[in-house]
């Protein structure tokens, strides 16, 4: 059981990885908003493309670790498949 909730947490697909990004993009540019609000002028336009950036880094980050992972199980998936001598 608890397998099968501990999968609900795991990205798995590229298109889930999509949507985590875009949710944490959401966020960031909301936080980025009430940041030239608090503090008016560049300190606030500064700290706005600090969540933006973050957000891009992320991101990558996921997709490359999503791209790590399926090429990963491919090979596995291969290494099963040939016959031992």
């Amino acid at each position: 059981m608890l397998k099968k909730v501990k999968r609900l947490f795991v990205i798995k697909t590229r298109f889930e990885a999509y949507l985590i990004i875009f949710a944490l993009a959401l966020g960031a540019m909301t936080r980025g908003a009430h940041y030239t609000l608090e503090y008016p002028g560049v300190g606030g336009y500064l700290l706005f493309a600090a969540t933006t950036g973050a957000v891009f880094l992320g991101g990558a980050k996921i997709l490359d670790a999503i791209r790590y992972e399926q090429e990963a199980r491919k090979r596995e998936a291969a290494s099963d498949q040939t016959p031992k001598t």
